[in-house]
């Protein structure tokens, strides 16, 4: 056991993880990688979010997540849209509209889709605002579906006013009112749409901005990946959000926002806090170097958190991953990859997937 980072004591999904590359810089590739997290900390399943339109630009990200989720048959995984060009224009091609692209990713077994189109960077990448009308048909169709959506819209505030890694100060971003109101009119839109929104909406100073959003749109969630700023939120708030996470540990799903490559150790220290701050009064050193007190919400809102909403959306079980699907759209997009991971992924369509 390891006594830096306990076993959960609850059936626990991580709903929120990414695979960013097929291997480390030491040569470890990306098979198995998160299942030494998944045994250490007693973790029941792991959902892996592809990134194609935020880093590598490409197919491959929706490749390693369902070549992993095929050598591990317990993983879900949730694929992004692919475009034919950046920035996007008014129209997709007939053959890979948003549309067209759900019904492949459903039918290889994906169990959802994740967007990270709202993110400042990768919306001004795209050059269009989410209300356009191919992503449109898109939520038209989700919403009609009822396919289970990891949407990242917006970052911290504090990014458009303090220069840093992160600085959309400059021209060409969008602003962090407009990026509210494009989500906004979005789930106006489309208000049955099954979404849950990544790191709190950033919304840990402006709670009832999610009550507001929970009332009008039964099937929107919120997770609690870091975006540390929020847990500065919840701290100094403690007895309002206790009281919060306990009404509405309906609409809350646990995740982390792990990734690989990256210490298995990074992993952990995340579940850790996260699930410590839900389900403990343990004080831990967390965000800011500053040590706190977990909220110690009742059992049953922790479990809603832990597993149960991701499981109400997504389902208890992972879909198996269709070869013949899954070898049809790598042909159809392979143009869109480099020489190296062409070459690379040949050989790992090869042994596991077949020719």
């Amino acid at each position: 056991m390891n006594k830096e980072f306990p076993k959960v004591k609850h059936k626990v999904i991580d709903s929120h993880v990414h695979i960013y590359n097929w291997r480390k810089e030491d040569g470890e590739y990306f098979f198995h990688c998160f299942e030494d997290y998944k045994r250490e900390m007693g973790l029941s399943a792991i959902n892996i979010c592809a990134l194609p339109s935020g880093y590598g630009s490409d197919v491959t990200s929706n490749l390693m997540c369902a070549i992993y989720k095929l050598i591990n048959p317990g993983t879900f995984a949730h694929a992004g849209l692919l475009y034919d060009s950046y920035p996007m224009g008014d129209s997709l091609p007939s053959e890979m509209d948003f549309v067209t692209q759900l019904d492949e990713l459903e039918a290889i077994g994906f169990d959802g889709i994740k967007m990270i189109e709202g993110k400042p960077t990768i919306h001004r990448r795209i050059g269009k605002n989410l209300l356009n009308s191919e992503h449109d048909k898109f939520f038209a169709e989700a919403e009609k579906r009822g396919t289970h959506i990891v949407f990242h819209i917006n970052d911290p505030k504090e990014f458009w006013t303090t220069e840093g890694l992160d600085y959309y100060g400059d021209e060409g971003f969008a602003s962090h009112e407009e990026l509210y109101r494009q989500a906004y009119a979005i789930f106006e839109k489309h208000p049955s749409l099954c979404a849950t929104l990544a790191h709190f909406f950033f919304k840990g100073d402006k709670p009832q901005d999610l009550i507001d959003l929970f009332e009008r749109c039964p099937n929107v969630c919120v997770d609690l990946t870091p975006g540390w700023e929020m847990y500065i939120s919840f701290y100094d708030n403690k007895e309002y959000f206790k009281d919060f996470f306990t009404k509405y540990s309906k609409r809350i799903l646990f995740g982390t926002d792990s990734d690989f490559p990256s210490k298995t150790e990074s992993s952990m220290w995340r579940a850790d806090r996260v699930y410590r701050f839900l389900s403990s009064d343990d004080i831990v050193k967390g965000v800011a170097d500053r040590y706190e007190s977990g909220m110690c919400i009742p059992n049953e809102a922790i479990e809603d958190i832990t597993y149960r909403n991701f499981e109400r959306r997504v389902g208890s079980t992972p879909k198996p991953i269709n070869k013949d699907a899954l070898k049809a759209y790598y042909a159809k997009y392979k143009h869109l990859m480099t020489e190296k991971d062409i070459a690379f992924t040949d050989e790992v369509f090869a042994k596991f997937v077949g020719q």
